[in-house]
């Protein structure tokens, strides 16, 4: 019989791949919905790349996003509410700081599957002046097929519960704007969370956006870069074909 977390596990070694240069060390974190009142989440500390089943910490999923409709008074509150929502307590092994936000994307955008990188390339955009461009425009149309019209685009905040409530305004936001959740959500300074019914569809927008980052460095260096028009943007996004070919990448 399989193992659920197998393929969470994959993903989460696959994004932590250091030929991909989307993380090292102990940056990033990984999520994937167990069932309507479950999740698993990256523990504290573990490196994406060599993670096992045994990396990743269980919980329930109400308990959590109650943290952002009554925000607890301090850290220590925040870590032992958190804490007695797992489900399965080992010893030494603590849910990432995220997973505040990784609960609340599951919950309000309907994902499966959720990776969270740092890489290079995009971040060498988030930590300028052109992190808000490169969100909102697009520049080809497969970045609009993969990652959507546009990305969510997310202040810096302070990692942790501040940062899955600012998150939760933003997406909230996207959604009324776009009438569906984003599929690429960018932190500026920070790094990317891509959304997915699989985890084939979160690497595939995650490596989108890096080679999207890229193009724009490169269109930098001839010029002001340029975009499609939101017009054609739409119109891709919408076409009957690559809405197919789009179904199709979500496949493993």
């Amino acid at each position: 019989m399989t193992n659920p977390f197998d393929q969470l596990v994959e993903m989460t070694r696959a994004l932590g791949d250091p030929a991909r240069d989307y993380a090292i060390i102990g940056e990033g974190n990984t999520s994937m919905r167990l069932d309507a009142e479950s999740f698993a989440v990256k523990a504290s500390g573990h490196q994406l790349h060599e993670i096992g089943a045994d990396g990743f910490v269980s919980l329930r999923m109400t308990p959590i996003l109650a943290l952002l409709d009554d925000p607890p008074a301090t850290l220590s509150e925040e870590k032992a509410r958190t804490q007695a929502a797992v489900l399965d307590g080992r010893d030494g092994l603590n849910a990432s700081v995220e997973a505040s936000f990784h609960a609340m994307l599951l919950h309000e955008c309907g994902a499966r599957y959720i990776g969270h990188t740092h890489p290079t390339a995009v971040n060498q955009l988030l930590c300028s002046e052109y992190a808000a461009d490169f969100a909102r425009q697009r520049r080809f149309p497969d970045e609009v097929v993969l990652c959507g019209p546009q990305s969510a685009l997310v202040p810096y905040v302070d990692p942790g519960l501040p940062l899955a409530l600012e998150m939760r305004k933003v997406v909230r936001a996207y959604q009324e704007q776009q009438s569906e959740a984003p599929k690429l959500i960018l932190l500026v300074n920070h790094g990317l969370i891509a959304l997915g019914q699989t985890p084939t569809e979160v690497l595939n927008i995650t490596a989108m956006a890096v080679k999207a980052a890229r193009i724009y460095h490169g269109a930098l260096l001839t010029g002001a870069p340029t975009h499609l028009p939101a017009d054609e943007v739409e119109h891709i996004y919408r076409r009957p074909d690559e809405i197919y070919r789009r179904r199709l990448f979500v496949q493993k």
